[in-house]
């Protein structure tokens, strides 16, 4: 960090989650959302402010509740990154995920947005995890960098859905943009398996700087909300199969932990 230049902000975005199954039934929803969005390198070195990290708090950020369950998860990161080969991603990291609510988190998905040291962006990792408590990482790292908006693409190897098989892949698209003071982001994930496109998913925010304020809209707005998360994947299961839509066994974990 230079003399005279203030450590990134931690933020919270407030905003929607959307999802829609184009067949064999046609099924959709959203519902409104907030998830952090954290300057990794800035908070372990500067502190969190008004954010519990690693620490109890009505809401709060634990580093375990990530990668090898380590208590700095930008150690792990660093390490994954190398052992990929991701030598030039030393700026900032910036996580978007949801936080622990009252103790309680369930992280379906969560972006790891690695930067070079000028501030371009220079890999995703997209950490996952399933309901069967399972974890697995999809490294996005084209050598020339990555430009937001851009479409990426991964092969599926992670089982997520009884609803949904291993074949085809992934199709992201990431966002994050300024204007007139306004920060937004939006993550979409579209899934396509042998017969096209299946998932259509995306989760958009506003963001605004953590103070005690913004954690207190967060907590009386949403005051279960990673509750909400576990309860809504189990009902739309329920929609599935109530519309017929075929179950699929669960296959081993998929190896190695990291896919590109």
């Amino acid at each position: 960090m230079n003399p005279g230049v203030q450590p990134a902000q931690a933020l919270i975005g407030f905003g929607q989650v959307r999802h829609t199954r184009l067949r064999p039934a046609h099924n959709a929803f959203n519902y409104p959302t907030y998830f952090l969005m954290l300057p990794m390198r800035s908070l372990h070195q500067h502190g969190s402010g008004a954010l519990a990290h690693n620490r109890r708090g009505a809401l709060s950020f634990f580093d375990k509740d990530h990668g090898d369950g380590g208590d700095n998860a930008v150690a792990w990161l660093d390490a994954l990154l190398l052992r990929e080969g991701v030598e030039d991603a030393s700026g900032e990291v910036w996580l978007h995920t949801y936080p622990r609510v009252l103790g309680y988190t369930f992280k379906p998905v969560s972006f790891w947005y690695c930067h070079r040291a000028d501030g371009n962006l220079r890999a995703i990792v997209v950490e996952v995890n399933n309901t069967f408590g399972e974890r697995h990482c999809y490294l996005i790292d084209p050598p020339q960098g990555i430009d937001y908006g851009q479409e990426l693409k991964a092969d599926k190897v992670f089982h997520v859905s009884p609803f949904c098989t291993l074949e085809g892949g992934y199709r992201f698209r990431f966002m994050r943009t300024s204007h007139d003071g306004i920060d937004k982001t939006v993550a979409r994930v579209d899934y396509d398996d042998a017969d096209g496109p299946l998932l259509e998913t995306s989760v958009s925010g506003t963001l605004e700087p953590i103070s005690a304020a913004s954690l207190r809209k967060a907590l009386w707005g949403y005051p279960a909300m990673t509750l909400g998360v576990m309860a809504r994947i189990h009902w739309q299961a329920v929609k599935l199969w109530r519309k017929r839509v075929p179950f699929v066994r669960k296959p081993k974990p998929s190896e190695p932990f990291v896919t590109r």
